[in-house]
């Protein structure tokens, strides 16, 4: 079973919000997203990254299960 997702309140300038807000437009990220990529980053950089972390997933929508139904196919009228 997954463990569940820490919740954590984040006070910010305006100005930095806005600038991480673009930013994640740009990189096709949420803003929640952009923010733990920043942090896994440092994290990486000064080397504390925690052995335990899972895996961010890749930016822009999940791709679709092969047990997605797929649409019904129509006959063409002649």
């Amino acid at each position: 079973m997954p463990k569940e997702r820490k919740k954590l309140l984040l006070r910010l300038d305006p100005a930095v919000h806005d600038a991480l807000v673009r930013w994640a437009g740009d990189e096709l990220r949420s803003t929640n997203a952009q923010i733990e990529f920043l942090l896994r980053k440092a994290l990486d950089e000064a080397g504390r990254t925690p052995r335990g972390a899972a895996r961010m997933r890749r930016p822009g929508r999940p791709p679709k299960s092969e047990t997605t139904p797929a649409p019904p196919e129509t006959e063409d009228e002649e």
